[in-house]
C-alpha cells in the first residue's frame, strides 16, 4: 500500500506526507470511498485498513470514508462500510464538526441523505440543537433529511396502526 496510484486524480499532487497518504492527507481507503470504486474498498477492508481511518491533510480535518462516500452519493460504498463498522455519525475536526449526511447535504444528494437516515444518522427534532452543526444555510440540502425523518415517521406510525387494527 506504500504506493499511490497516479491515475486516480489527474488533478492531485500526490505529495506524500508519509507512505499511506495523499497531499490531502488521504489513504487508497478514502479515495476508493469517494470514487465509489466498491472492489476496491472491500479489498482494502479485507486486508485490515480501518474503516474509520481519519484523513489527516491539512484541508481534512478528520474525514472518514463514509464522509467521502456520502458526499459521492455511492450506496453501495456506503452500506459495505457501515456493514464493516464504520461510525454514520462520526464528525470532522474542526469547528463545524461535519457529518456524513452534512457531507450528502451539502451537495444535495438526496438517494444518500436518505440512506443515511435510513439507517439512523443523527439528526435532532430541532435543527439549531447545538449539537447537529452547521446551521441550514450552508447544507441547504438538510431540509431534505428533515422531510425524509417526518415521512419515515408518518409511515413507521401508520404501519404500526395497521398492524394493530387488523390484529384484532
Amino acid at each position: 500500500m506504500a504506493r499511490l496510484r497516479r491515475q486516480w486524480s489527474s488533478k492531485r499532487s500526490f505529495k506524500v506526507y508519509d507512505s499511506d497518504t495523499d497531499d490531502r492527507g488521504w489513504t487508497l481507503l478514502h479515495i476508493g470511498a469517494r470514487k465509489g470504486d466498491l472492489k476496491e474498498v472491500k479489498r482494502l477492508l479485507d486486508e485490515g485498513m480501518d474503516v474509520n481511518v481519519l484523513a489527516c491533510g491539512p484541508k481534512s480535518h478528520g474525514v472518514t470514508p463514509l464522509h467521502l462516500a456520502a458526499e459521492g452519493g455511492h450506496l453501495k460504498v456506503m452500506d459495505e462500510l457501515l456493514v464493516r463498522g464504520a461510525d454514520i455519525d462520526s464528525r470532522t475536526k474542526g469547528a463545524c464538526g461535519w457529518t456524513p449526511l452534512h457531507n450528502a447535504a451539502k451537495v444535495r444528494n438526496k438517494e444518500a441523505i436518505k440512506f443515511l437516515v435510513e439507517n439512523g444518522a443523527f439528526l435532532p427534532d430541532d435543527l439549531h440543537d447545538s449539537r447537529f452543526n452547521p446551521p441550514l444555510h450552508y447544507c441547504t440540502g438538510l431540509g431534505w433529511a428533515y422531510e425524509i425523518k417526518r415521512l419515515q415517521e408518518e409511515t413507521s406510525s401508520s404501519g404500526f396502526e395497521g398492524s394493530d387494527s387488523s390484529g384484532n
